[in-house]
């Protein structure tokens, strides 16, 4: 169940993107979600932390110039910093909160770089429904095989 579900993530998501031209907070990453989909804390937190990263784009966007590469570098770097500092400062300020952690270190500003092109709650039911579809296809291709 390891190599199968991120790659059927990635099949369903192009699917996905071809028939609506929504983007759901990138390619891979409800192939990395449908992974965690049993910790809903893990979830939360990621979004949480591309939500933290797009509003420290809004911030920052209005005295640098940040377009194109620029601003998908930035938005993969906050979100990677934004991890970092979710893992360093969260556990001190809640010691029993394990579950409530990020995904990967570039999930976050991947979605976050889509919450920024598309909007929000766009990204968030794509996203949505392409990690249900594709945890529902992985649940009947393991029931088959």
């Amino acid at each position: 169940m390891g190599y199968e579900l991120p790659f059927l993530g990635l099949l369903v998501a192009l699917a996905f993107i071809g028939i609506t031209g929504i983007f759901p907070g990138g390619i891979i990453v409800p192939g990395y979600l449908v992974l965690f989909i049993g910790q809903p804390g893990r979830i939360a937190g990621t979004l949480l932390v591309a939500f933290l990263t797009m509003f420290c784009f809004k911030l920052i966007s209005r005295y640098l110039i940040l377009f194109g590469k620029r601003r998908f570098v930035f938005m993969i770097f906050m979100g990677g910093l934004w991890t970092f500092l979710w893992l360093q400062l969260f556990p001190s300020i809640l010691p029993g909160s394990a579950e409530f952690r990020v995904i990967g270190w570039v999930v976050p500003g991947l979605i976050a770089n889509h919450f920024e092109r598309q909007g929000v709650i766009v990204t968030t039911s794509a996203l949505i429904t392409v990690t249900v579809v594709t945890y529902f296809l992985s649940r009947l291709y393991f029931m088959i095989f």
